[in-house]
């Protein structure tokens, strides 16, 4: 599949209805994920509280993980192998052990997975990974899934305005950084890793309130502050919009705001994360670099062996 059509296919990825079998009390929910297959487990974390949900990304897991706990694997490949070393340790703490996978190793040791369409790139299958987390813990109507449907059509049927914003990036030699706050902090992050494996660049990211006690003093007085492109997506928390106006005043930097006119979650959410997708792409396309090229990270793997 070309990598265009697999980021397009996120909006139907959205109505992926697959939802976990949970009959049963638990105390935590632990998410065990790497690279493209891990941010889905830090999204879900930041807006679901019920419960306490840790991620991790690593090849060890927590010392209070038991058999009250749901531990929950995503590896999209079903090989990774962080993710396979902290699986092994949940079994002997008789942890109730769930995966997301395409297949591998993962779908041979855990009993209970959802199978999710193979041939992507990790990061192209967000929607595949995010659906079965949000369709088991969170309160997601038809209605809400078409809103955010509707929404990513429209940015495959014309998102012009991203491709100028990559060509800004382009012509200028920018480094990215990109603010988020919650419950769109690990968006946030989604852009840097986009930026990383699409585009081949580095970027930065960080969150309000937080940055406002660091990130704030080297905005003010870092070097070469022309060098760096400014976003921040949109946030609807009234004291959060006060920090950003604030903190753009005085520390006298330009934000570019990426927001969409809606108070729905999984429509904004979606919204942000193909924004991130889109602009990647296009800047990769205009530097004549292949998004789907892992080489050095597949180089890496191999010296590992």
């Amino acid at each position: 599949m070309a990598f265009i059509n697999e980021i397009k296919s996120l909006k139907d990825q959205i109505k992926f209805d697959k939802r976990f079998d949970i009959n049963y009390d638990f105390d935590n929910i632990v998410i065990s994920g790497m690279g493209g297959s891990g941010i889905a487990g830090r999204i879900f974390q930041e807006c679901y509280t019920k419960k306490p949900v840790f991620s991790i990304s690593d090849y060890d897991i927590p010392d209070f993980v038991n058999d009250r706990t749901l531990f929950i694997a995503m590896s999209y490949s079903g090989n990774t192998e962080e993710t396979i070393s902290t699986v092994e340790q949940a079994m002997k703490r008789n942890a109730n052990i769930f995966a997301v996978t395409s297949g591998g190793k993962l779908a041979s040791i855990v009993k209970d997975y959802i199978e999710i369409p193979g041939g992507m790139q990790p990061r192209s299958a967000l929607g595949y990974m995010i659906m079965p987390l949000f369709n088991t813990f969170l309160d997601i109507s038809d209605d809400d899934k078409n809103n955010a449907y509707n929404t990513l059509n429209n940015m495959d049927q014309n998102h012009d305005d991203i491709r100028k914003e990559a060509y800004k990036i382009y012509e200028n030699s920018y480094m990215p950084v990109i603010y988020g706050s919650a419950p769109y902090s690990w968006v946030a992050y989604r852009w840097k890793t986009q930026f990383n494996e699409n585009s081949k660049i580095l970027a930065y990211s960080n969150y309000f309130p937080e940055l406002n006690h660091n990130d704030t003093m080297a905005l003010k007085n870092t070097y070469r502050k022309e060098r760096f492109v400014f976003y921040v997506l949109g946030s609807s928390r009234p004291r959060i919009k006060q920090r950003i106006n604030i903190t753009k005043e005085i520390t006298d930097t330009e934000f570019n705001i990426i927001d969409i006119d809606s108070d729905n979650y999984l429509e904004k959410l979606f919204y942000l994360i193909h924004y991130g997708d889109y602009i990647s792409y296009e800047l990769a396309m205009i530097r004549n670099i292949d998004p789907m090229d892992v080489s050095t990270i597949e180089e890496l793997k191999k010296r590992l062996d």
